[in-house]
């Protein structure tokens, strides 16, 4: 079956499955989480780390007339690792801004997952935001109660101290402070289901390691005699060890479904700037270790929260 045939049964199935999914609530709500032994088991088993001892540099060309850039994508993800072991909010999303377009360039039904991780990476936005403005609120009240002297000294009696030892943490400024913050603010909610940024993050952390095995398989050549498999193949078997474990069985097969219409692999190479299977694989090994080392640190970060199974 050609490409159109397949992009053409893959519309019709999904827009019968997600039309009934939207007549019984958000397609958000079936995003579930699975029992924890389980989940965290194939966490375990799912992850493929790239040979770190592959050093060669490929060169990262700007593809005209496309919204999605690898070098782009690849900046922002270098970018999010800081200190030993957090990583940076700003990049991190603006890395999901160009994995959302490089989704977006697959098609649209491939579209539609895209639409679920872009609600997500909103989320955590909108909380920054409203953080931020909290923040210079408080500001100005310091401010304020600073330049009236009765306030001033009444300020400082009580909380010098207080102001010297802990100075309030706000947010959104990197995973462990989003953490920390809402910890603190009593955000987090380990047994039912929230629009905390703990827990959007989470989502998002588990669809890049699906993206993560996704690329490695993508990016890998084949010895003489061995024949590439297709894109749409790799795509639903990296889904079914990773994703797949905290969906329902109508996401699964609507996803899956969505799969069938996936471009060949020439239209990856345009997408990545490549020419040839060996010019991609050293393309997307690159990305694929900027996405282990941002994967690592939220994964250490969430689970020493006990975070890795929010419901």
């Amino acid at each position: 079956m050609g490409v159109k045939c397949r992009a053409f049964v893959a519309i019709v199935f999904i827009l019968i499955l997600l039309g009934s999914m939207w007549l019984h609530g958000n397609l958000a709500d079936y995003w579930n989480t699975c029992p924890k032994a389980y989940s965290i088991k194939n966490k375990i088993l799912s992850f493929i780390r790239v040979n770190s001892s592959d050093d060669e540099v490929a060169p990262l060309r700007v593809c005209p007339g496309q919204r999605f850039q690898v070098a782009d994508l690849l900046a922002h993800l270098q970018a999010a690792p800081v200190s030993a072991n957090d990583v940076l909010l700003k990049p991190y999303l603006a890395s999901w801004d160009e994995l959302i377009k490089f989704l977006e360039a697959l098609g649209p039904m491939v579209g539609l997952i895209s639409q679920e991780i872009e609600s997500k990476t909103a989320i955590i936005r909108d909380l920054a935001q409203k953080a931020e403005k909290e923040r210079k609120m408080k500001e100005r009240k310091r401010t304020h109660q600073q330049s009236d002297p009765v306030l001033m000294i009444s300020h400082n009696s009580s909380s010098d101290y207080s102001q010297m030892n802990h100075k309030p943490s706000y947010g959104y400024t990197s995973v462990r402070s989003m953490i920390k913050w809402e910890l603190e603010n009593g955000l987090v909610d380990f047994h039912k289901q929230t629009n905390s940024g703990c827990r959007t993050l989470l989502r998002l952390h588990r669809a890049l390691l699906w993206l993560q095995n996704f690329l490695l398989e993508l990016g890998k050549d084949t010895t003489e005699g061995e024949h590439l498999r297709s894109p749409s193949d790799l795509c639903k078997e990296t889904y079914q060890r990773t994703l797949a474990h905290h969906h329902t069985w109508w996401v699964r097969k609507a996803v899956e479904l969505a799969f069938l219409a996936m471009p060949e692999r020439p239209y990856f190479y345009q997408l990545v700037c490549v020419e040839t299977q060996a010019e991609a694989t050293l393309v997307l090994n690159r990305v694929v270790r900027a996405i282990e080392e941002v994967y690592e640190r939220n994964e250490v970060a969430l689970q020493e929260h006990g975070m890795l199974d929010l419901p």
